[in-house]
């Protein structure tokens, strides 16, 4: 067999093949957006379990127009000359930035003009407007001006906010959001302007944070429409971050000029009747339904763009392509190597959870630390993996149980069997037992007159005759811990050191000892079966057994189709010769032994102090250059 068929065979070579071949179904499935929804939800379950900023905004503050507020005026929308005394109030409170949350595209009398003087007067204003041909124009007086921009919030197939905008372009101009042009004039104040990086000529730079737009296959998303300038929200403020007030507190004096000086001011409606509510991350983890007012959502982002300038935060980053393809590929080989190392279900199903665990952590961490890295993508891979790689190897080990207790027989004892199993990997080649050097006991048997009998029975009766004697023999033999090697008529050939290598003299001892107690078990057995036999009239032949210890070589032979496990070796040689030896001098006479027991000087120095032995002399044995001395076995001591 050559190199790299064996490679081909090895169940490493599977696992591996198994893992990258499910990387690649998941890298497929991950192009076709089937994991998009799970990966967005895992995202938002680690940013809602995120450290965060703690306690209160300090740079943001709201004045909602609630329920009461529109309940008390008695009419929807608020006059203009409302918006102009709550403006008025916040810039002489010295706001730093005050956003109107409120589209005034057609004027809503009384006090039109006076709102548009104050809009024109305090360059601290932005009002919004909604972008596109079917979008809201700003308020009339600051049109083309920098104190506009627009308030689109961009939602997520499943409805969720998690992407921002900083800018949007016709081709022909550049508007900017809402909160960039907030954030833009808090952090004026501070020294700090928007500019282009220098590596990176079509990113922004905020004081030392470079800003790169989200592309359209980054993080968890796949086939992003990416048009504008976006990125990922961090939501790091709190939903109860920003301290809030209502119009009705401003206008009755109720707020405190400390609380709004220096600050950004959002105005905007956060009544249930107007439908300006979103979902965020943390929708997921609070009550149903709950949701954040477009005033909040722009407060998130505009703090986010302050803390960017003020190098209080950075961006968070993606995997490139390659790189998410790459750890969806160690995952695969993670669950690969899991399904080829773990059998045991229960610590398979233990080493899959810490697994996922151990991912849930690394994933968490790293979104901590501002890189968002795929979780649903590399724990499918892990899974299918893990699961194929499972299944290959268990239906693998099946059949190679039935292979080798195909080749050791049925006669294999249960303790055998498990040594054989366990230890498999010391002795399988190639798909076929190794052939190894082993120190064995090895034990023949025959019966006396066997041609004769057979010639004067019938067929039918005869094989039933026969099976009954090697049945009981044969399960002897793997009571006393040997195996079956091979039945040749009436003659059985059993080893005792196989296939396991015994290691010490304790254990060739052992072995030896069971070979010559087996022997004499057979001997006792034969006894009953010969009165059995008497009542039916059947044939009562002696025993021939002969045993000897000694080196073998141990292997199968065969072809593909037809493997047989055996021993040879002069060992072997020996233990027949003693079985046949003087054999027409051996009879079994009614009342006189009916089994003889040779063994061979090598057993004999193992079981000497345990039986009682007849030293019967050096013979010349049929085959052999050498002679031998032999004993005979009488009974136990």
């Amino acid at each position: 067999m050559t190199l790299k068929h064996k490679l081909l065979k090895s169940s490493f070579v599977v696992a591996v093949l198994i893992g990258c071949l499910s990387s690649l179904l998941v890298i497929f499935l991950r192009h076709g957006g089937y994991f998009e929804s799970i990966e967005l939800a895992a995202r938002d379950w680690s940013l809602t379990f995120a450290p965060g900023i703690s306690g209160m905004n300090s740079r943001i503050v709201e004045i909602t127009i609630n329920d009461d507020d529109i309940r008390n005026r008695g009419l929807w929308p608020l006059p203009d000359g409302i918006l102009a005394d709550a403006v008025a109030i916040l810039t002489r409170y010295e706001a730093r930035a005050i956003g109107i949350d409120i589209f005034r595209d057609i004027p809503v009398p009384p006090g039109s003009d006076i709102l548009a003087s104050t809009l024109a007067e305090n360059p601290s204003v932005i009002a919004v407007m909604k972008y596109g041909s079917d979008g809201i124009a700003p308020p009339s007086i600051l049109r083309d001006t920098e104190q506009v921009g627009f308030n689109d919030i961009l939602v997520d197939s499943d409805g969720v906010v998690r992407r921002a905008l900083l800018f949007l372009d016709d081709g022909g101009s550049v508007a900017y959001s809402f909160a960039l042009r907030l954030a833009l004039l808090y952090l004026k104040a501070e020294g700090v302007t928007p500019e282009s990086d220098e590596s990176h000529q079509d990113c922004i730079r905020l004081g030392q944070t470079t800003i790169r737009p989200l592309g359209t296959d980054d993080g968890g998303y796949v086939a992003l429409d990416a048009r504008g300038y976006q990125f990922l929200i961090d939501f790091e403020d709190r939903p109860d971050a920003f301290k809030s007030y209502s119009l009705t507190g401003l206008l009755s004096g109720e707020v405190d000029p400390g609380a709004i000086k220096g600050k950004i001011v959002l105005i905007g409606v956060t009544a249930q009747g107007v439908k300006d509510f979103f979902y965020t991350p943390y929708s997921r983890n609070l009550k149903a339904n709950h949701q954040v007012p477009g005033l909040t959502l722009h407060g998130h982002i505009a703090s986010q763009l302050v803390r960017f300038g003020l190098d209080e935060s950075r961006p968070i980053k993606t995997f490139s392509w390659i790189y998410t393809e790459l750890w969806i590929l160690l995952w695969g080989l993670a669950g690969g190597a899991i399904g080829l190392l773990v059998r045991s279900p229960w610590r398979f199903s233990l080493t899959i959870l810490c697994s996922l665990l151990t991912l849930c952590v690394i994933v968490c961490a790293a979104l901590w630390g501002r890189l968002w890295v795929s979780l649903a993508h590399p724990a499918a891979g892990l899974l299918i993996s893990a699961g194929i790689t499972t299944a290959y190897m268990s239906n693998y080990e099946r059949k190679q149980r039935a292979f080798l207790m195909q080749i050791f027989s049925r006669h294999v004892s249960r303790e055998i069997a498990e040594s054989i199993w366990t230890q498999r990997e010391k002795f399988l080649d190639g798909g076929r037992p190794r052939s190894q050097k082993l120190v064995v006991t090895s034990l023949f048997t025959d019966l006396k007159g066997f041609t004769t009998v057979a010639e004067k029975m019938e067929a039918f009766a005869l094989i039933d005759w026969l099976n009954e004697y090697m049945e009981t023999m044969a399960q002897l033999v793997e009571s006393h811990g040997g195996i079956v090697d091979d039945y040749a008529g009436d003659g059985i050939k059993a080893n005792f050191g196989v296939p396991v290598a015994r290691s010490t003299e304790r254990e060739i001892k052992r072995d030896a000892v069971n070979a010559v107690n087996c022997a004499l078990a057979m001997a006792e057995r034969l006894r009953g079966l010969h009165s059995l036999w008497q009542d039916h009239n059947l044939p009562t032949p002696g025993m021939r057994i002969g045993i000897n210890t000694g080196t073998v070589i141990a292997g199968t032979l065969g072809s593909a189709q037809r493997l047989k496990y055996t021993t040879v070796g002069n060992t072997v040689n020996i233990a027949s010769r003693l079985e046949s030896y003087d054999k027409e001098m051996f009879e079994a006479s009614p009342g006189e032994i009916t089994c003889r027991i040779l063994i061979s000087e090598a057993t004999f120095r193992y079981v000497d102090d345990q039986f009682q032995i007849h030293r019967i002399g050096n013979l010349r044995l049929k085959g052999q250059d050498r002679e031998v001395t032999v004993f005979s076995v009488i009974g136990r001591r």
